[in-house]
């Protein structure tokens, strides 16, 4: 990929979990991801709850360090990174979490909420950090006058507004907008994904968007990695991806996405049951307790990611086949 902005290569996550006093397993939350970013794209990472999205995630950010692999962000390793250029390094990497009601400090008046950034990496003087806080509070759909206003007085959708403000207040490079509108009621969210839009189009970011809703995915993202149980099973462009999806999990995900049209049939959805425990993943391809084309070799073998296109890899023995039903 020319460009390349961020790039994770065998990255993996593991959290040990004491089962009993004499013993305890892996919990194998991202388990070997390989990733390219481009400057100015929005990657969307899609899976169910408990794939390891958000952790994903914030291991890419450098807020947790890696089991195994490593991220470089314009070639920089983001985990080895000597001090002084892990900071300016902070200043490029900003985040959304996803609870606007936990993700801001209630005790800090807004304005102070969004100048924080600014004072941690000696951005301007007192009268400077000013200006830019009302200017980053009108930049995202608030009055400048609010800055005086604690947390509580906002709405939730005026606190995502808030993170916003706070995640673009060093000019970064780089968002990662963890699940940043699945809090939210539905007549809110639409405004927030435009307005994630409009500040990507006006500042040049770059985003990788981390959902478990295929319809807000489709929406915000360029390419699409869906990912299941620790593992990247497809990624490919959104065109690609929703036209012809090659792996059997992103079928079904794309199958319980509602439809307007009720005339058109819909998919009967393949994800019967949970996800196994990422404590205990299935031998071969982790999917195939619940996948309708599994055989044999499913069961044993775990398959590789593999070309299906320009740009679009899937992991699946029988990739080609399902490409066509």
């Amino acid at each position: 990929m020319d460009n390349v902005l961020l790039r994770a290569e065998g990255l993996a996550k593991h959290f040990p979990v004491r089962e009993s006093i004499v013993g305890r397993r892996l919990l194998r939350a991202v388990d070997g991801v390989d990733l390219e970013l481009a400057r100015g794209e929005t990657l969307g990472i899609v899976g169910e709850s408990g794939c390891g999205k958000s952790t994903l995630g914030f291991v890419l950010l450098g807020l947790l360090p890696p089991t195994a692999g490593r991220v470089t962000f314009l070639g920089r390793d983001v985990h080895r990174a000597p001090t002084g250029e892990l900071k300016r390094l902070r200043r490029d990497l900003q985040v959304v979490f996803q609870d606007p009601y936990a993700s801001l400090n209630p005790r800090m008046s807004a304005g102070e909420i969004v100048e924080r950034p600014l004072i941690i990496h000696r951005l301007g003087n007192a009268a400077e950090r000013r200006a830019r806080v009302a200017e980053l509070f009108r930049a995202v759909g608030l009055r400048p006058e609010m800055t005086f206003r604690y947390p509580h007085e906002f709405s939730g959708g005026q606190r995502q507004r808030i993170a916003l403000a706070r995640a673009i207040a060093t000019n970064p490079q780089l968002v990662v907008a963890d699940e940043p509108t699945s809090a939210l009621d539905v007549s809110v969210q639409a405004k927030i994904l435009n307005l994630l839009k409009d500040l990507q189009a006006s500042l040049g970011l770059t985003y990788i968007f981390i959902s478990h809703d295929m319809r807000v995915v489709r929406h915000m993202c360029d390419r699409i990695a869906v990912m299941y149980l620790g593992k990247i099973v497809e990624t490919a462009s959104k065109k690609a991806l929703l036209e012809a999806p090659r792996h059997p999990y992103t079928r079904a995900l794309l199958a319980d996405v509602p439809r307007l049209d009720p005339r058109r049939r819909r998919e009967r959805s393949a994800l019967e049951g949970d996800p196994p425990s990422p404590l205990n993943p299935p031998p071969g391809c982790r999917f195939h307790p619940r996948c309708p084309f599994a055989q044999d070799v499913c069961r044993t073998t775990e398959p590789a990611l593999r070309a299906m296109g320009p740009a679009h890899l899937a992991a699946c023995h029988f990739a080609e086949t399902i490409g066509r039903t």
